[in-house]
């Protein structure tokens, strides 16, 4: 199972870490997303996610990577 992790910029709330874990957890090949405002990241692991996607989908959110 690969887990990348990606910094995020904007997120400033639980709300925004849903957002982002709804969005990022419908990409194929997504198992699990952890998402933290305080950190700004995410962690994401499963298998055949690409970057090119889970960044899409950050960006669906409303965000966009560090």
């Amino acid at each position: 199972m690969a887990v990348k992790n990606y910094q995020v910029e904007g997120m400033t709330c639980g709300h925004c870490e849903m957002s982002v874990r709804e969005e990022v957890g419908e990409v194929a090949g997504v198992s699990t997303v952890d998402a933290s405002h305080e950190a700004g990241t995410v962690t994401v692991s499963g298998e055949g996610f690409t970057d090119e996607a889970v960044t899409a989908a950050i960006e669906e959110a409303g965000y966009k990577l560090a």
